[in-house]
């Protein structure tokens, strides 16, 4: 499945999978499954040692569509949810380090796309960074919840989950959102240079490695998008 709203283009060895739909880059069922296919192809290829994922000027994305969280139909909210588990799984779990070029505002799902990249790339500007679900009467599925407690900062943990802070680039990084914030127009060839930076490491031992590291949360994760596949209630 490939959507018109994300454009893949290649720099050596690393890809580029550029996020615009013209509007808010929110997370559809269709962008999802493009940028899973995306990063599992890059982890086919021997001769892709890295992946970059670019939002749009001024956006990475604000998260899940809406007209699918609001539109009443319970089975597609459930599964567009558990969808975005799956890709923020998918970034995390990764054979090949993944790097994010976040232009502007990640709020909620788009934050959580934060949360499962290596090394995220901010541009420092006035823009709302987040997980804002607890202020629109949302609440945060299992698998999301367990990646905040996992990326997330100590201290910032309360404010940032339960109160719904949401912050600009800076403060985003001292959150754990975001790792350095860059000039906008050079977001996405700072972020280019960091991917290719990790492109260096030996490929068997970075995968080998991450599957050490990360395995048990991958596992719970595994488990709680599962879980709410099979939910007779959105997680949200």
């Amino acid at each position: 499945m490939s959507d018109p709203a994300v454009e893949i283009e290649r720099r050596d060895g690393v890809v580029i999978c550029h996020l615009d739909d013209g509007k808010a880059n929110a997370l559809t069922t269709s962008i999802i499954s493009t940028l899973i296919d995306a990063v599992r192809a890059a982890e086919a290829d021997d001769s892709v040692a890295a992946v970059v994922i670019h939002g749009r000027e001024g956006k990475l994305s604000g998260g899940f569509d809406l007209s699918v969280m609001m539109g009443g139909d319970l089975a597609a909210t459930i599964n567009l949810v558990a969808d975005g588990g799956e890709l923020v799984r998918t970034f995390y779990g990764s054979g090949v380090p993944v790097v994010a070029a976040c232009t502007g505002h990640a709020v909620a799902a788009g934050a959580l796309m934060l949360l499962g990249c290596d090394i995220r790339v901010g541009a420092d500007i006035d823009c709302k960074i987040g997980l804002n679900e607890v202020a629109i009467k949302m609440t945060l599925p299992d698998w999301a919840m367990t990646f905040a407690k996992e990326r997330l900062s100590r201290r910032h943990l309360q404010r940032a989950v339960a109160n719904a802070r949401l912050t600009a680039a800076t403060e985003a990084i001292d959150a754990g959102f975001l790792d350095e914030a860059v000039p906008v127009d050079q977001v996405l060839d700072v972020a280019v240079a960091r991917a290719a930076e990790l492109a260096a490491l030996d490929r068997p031992a970075y995968r080998n490695t991450v599957a050490s590291l990360r395995g048990d949360v991958l596992a719970t994760i595994d488990a709680q998008i599962a879980g709410d596949r099979t939910a007779t209630t959105p997680p949200v």
